[in-house]
């Protein structure tokens, strides 16, 4: 069913004017208290940005995408999705607080369980889920969730041999103390080729977090599987990976180890970055490219009606970002550090607001659709799991 369609804006890449935007913008993610947009040496040379020549060559300028089936339908408020190594997908449902079992094969859901100690409101609840890289002795399942004093990263065994519902156990809290807001409140997690956990964080609405050292919030962390700084941290002991992040929801690393993050501008800007130890990406001095000394510009960047960016995957040599306000989905094909043609937008106002993306093959995608989350217009079936093939 074709949705609502919104205007088309030019996409900008490297623009030195900044786009005028009058009144209250309704972003994806938006602040609830004023009138502007808001979302609100190393252990493993895989923690850092390997520098030269990309090492894969760059796609074509032009992709495309396709929408092979839907998967699965009548999720609620679904926010964070991992795939287990036996090929199903977990997706969380931020305002339920629940996991549930998608089979890739056939689209059935059965319920996982609970998260005990989830506290939904505002943008804040079960946001980020990650399956740990040891999944096969382990069996532990990562989850970034709200409760009534934080944010927090806990790790909870996953027991497929109980019944259905009562599958998960007990949260065992790995990292308390994310600061949480009724925005802002960051919530993606994933483990990368180095096998360390990173996590993208808010600063809740209060902007001076993001350049504070000594604050979780306005971050992008990078920790041990047990919560702890991990080695080779740009400063020993410190969680802290990058700093001056306004609200981070996407994670993804490229074919060589790069890792880019997806993040919420305010009124002007939305951003994707490179991301690279220590570096400091701006906010609230700087939205979108600045130019400014000591900061890092993002690589790329939208006006924020076009994005409100949340989940992102990397695929066929390109990021693919997902949009919420923007409810389009952007392909960014990269050389090296660099996008190698301008981004290409798929998908727009066919599904409404799209909220994770998730690569299961070299050319296969799996979206999901966040119209459930009290911003969206909630058409029948959604929220869906969509099966793409991409290029």
């Amino acid at each position: 069913m074709q949705r609502r369609q919104r205007p088309g804006v030019a996409t900008v890449l490297g623009a030195l004017v900044a786009l005028a935007i009058t009144g209250c913008s309704s972003d994806g993610d938006g602040q609830l208290f004023e009138p502007k947009r808001e979302d609100s040496p190393s252990a493993s040379s895989a923690s850092r940005s390997p520098g030269g020549s990309p090492s894969t060559p760059a796609p074509p300028a032009k992709g495309s995408v396709k929408v092979v089936s839907t998967l699965t339908e009548n999720l609620k408020s679904p926010w964070g999705a991992a795939v287990l190594p036996g090929g199903d997908l977990l997706v969380g449902s931020r305002d339920e607080g629940t996991i549930t079992r998608v089979d890739l094969e056939t689209g059935k859901q059965s319920a996982v369980g609970s998260v005990t100690g989830v506290a939904a409101g505002g943008e804040g609840g079960l946001l980020g889920l990650a399956v740990s890289p040891s999944f096969a002795s382990d069996r532990s399942v990562y989850a970034y969730f709200t409760t009534m004093g934080d944010n927090r990263v806990a790790r909870m065994l996953l027991d497929e041999r109980k019944p259905a519902g009562q599958q998960l156990g007990a949260p065992d809290t790995v990292l308390r103390g994310i600061p949480k807001g009724v925005v802002h409140n960051g919530g993606r997690i994933a483990f990368g080729p180095d096998k360390m956990l990173y996590a993208g964080t808010g600063e809740t609405g209060e902007t001076g977090m993001s350049q504070d050292k000594e604050s979780l919030g306005g971050k992008i962390l990078r920790m041990t599987p047990d919560g702890q700084p991990a080695p080779g941290n740009p400063e020993e002991g410190s969680l802290v990976y990058s700093l001056g992040h306004r609200n981070v929801q996407g994670l993804a690393w490229d074919a060589d180890k790069r890792l880019w993050a997806a993040e919420f501008g305010q009124n002007t800007w939305d951003e994707l970055n490179l991301i690279e130890p220590g570096k400091n990406y701006g906010w609230p001095r700087a939205e979108g490219k600045a130019g400014k000394p000591g900061l890092v510009d993002p690589v790329a960047q939208w006006p924020t009606d076009q994005a409100s960016p949340s989940g992102i995957a990397y695929a066929e040599g390109s990021i693919w970002m997902a949009g919420l306000r923007g409810e389009r989905l952007w392909r960014i094909p990269l050389a090296g550090k660099e996008p190698s043609a301008d981004p290409q937008a798929f998908l727009e106002g066919k599904y409404g607001r799209l909220r994770t993306v998730v690569a299961t093959g070299s050319s296969q995608l799996l979206l999901i659709t966040s119209e459930t989350d009290t911003r969206g217009t909630p058409e029948p079936g959604d929220d869906k799991v969509l099966r793409l093939d991409v290029t």
